[in-house]
């Protein structure tokens, strides 16, 4: 798929890997971006889209309310036609261990997971009848091995990566092409606001959200679903499929030479 003369809709569009994704399809000849966020980031966001030679529009929306996502998308396409290339970019990087309240597991969930199947319910229909489109999931390479940061951002990442690729299966054969987002860390104000844990900056270096949008532009030409900014974490889920136990095995003594072997003793869940 080539973005030129497309309608790209984002959301999480007003920073990071969200804004970078809206500007590259500016760049790339899209007619018309759509970005989603809270706040005025999304405006902001549509400004510097326009001043890129796209129409563009910022909308204030919460990803976990259904029914107004599906009133955005609506208008959206009202304003500039169907959607030919959803981004489920949205998400939230919060939470530690079993400790982590309810509510910051509930908040993981509804944005990381149900906010990628709001999306999908307001767009796929109409890209599966037209039998054409792309759909966009940023999952992390968190869904592919784990984040030893956050239980909560781990599991709402599998999750997200899981639903990718039911979607894909699903609907395969429909016309639509798929692509799954999974990086390590990339320089985005996630990081400044929700923080980054000491195992994600041991990782490897951390990408600029731009080489992030250069990879999805690359995986959309190719056809291509496991979308991997970080080529090194193929190697990881390989050697993580080949052999479970002694993944988790060297995965525990890495996070012992990292996070501290005081923080082998997992905290009392709430309660």
């Amino acid at each position: 798929m080539e973005l030129r003369g497309t309608h790209v809709l984002v959301t999480g569009g007003g920073s990071g890997i969200g804004r970078s994704l809206a500007l590259r399809a500016a760049s790339e000849g899209a007619r018309a971006v759509t970005v989603l966020d809270l706040g005025d980031a999304a405006h902001d966001t549509a400004q510097q889209v326009e001043a890129g030679g796209a129409e563009s529009v910022g909308v204030v929306n919460d990803v976990t309310d259904g029914s107004a996502l599906a009133e955005a998308v609506a208008a959206s396409v009202s304003r500039f036609g169907p959607v030919d290339f959803a981004c489920a970019n949205a998400g939230v990087a919060i939470g530690t261990g079993l400790a982590a309240p309810d509510a910051v597991w509930q908040k993981c969930w509804e944005v990381n997971v149900l906010g990628v199947v709001n999306l999908a319910r307001a767009v796929l229909p109409d890209m599966a009848s037209r039998g054409g489109g792309a759909f966009l999931v940023t999952a992390s390479a968190a869904g592919l091995l784990t984040s030893l940061d956050s239980a909560p951002y781990a599991a709402t990442k599998h999750a997200a990566v899981a639903l990718a690729e039911w979607l894909a299966i699903t609907y395969a054969g429909a016309g639509v092409g798929f692509h799954c987002l999974c990086p390590q860390g990339v320089r985005t104000p996630m990081i400044e606001t929700e923080g980054i844990g000491p195992s994600t900056l041991a990782a490897g270096a951390l990408l600029e959200p731009e080489e992030v949008a250069d990879s999805v532009v690359k995986a959309l030409r190719a056809g291509q679903f496991l979308v991997l900014p970080h080529p090194e974490v193929a190697g990881f889920e390989q050697k993580r499929v080949a052999d479970r136990d002694n993944w988790i095995a060297g995965m525990a003594r890495w996070r012992d030479r990292v996070i501290g072997s005081a923080a082998t003793t997992p905290p009392p869940a709430p309660g």
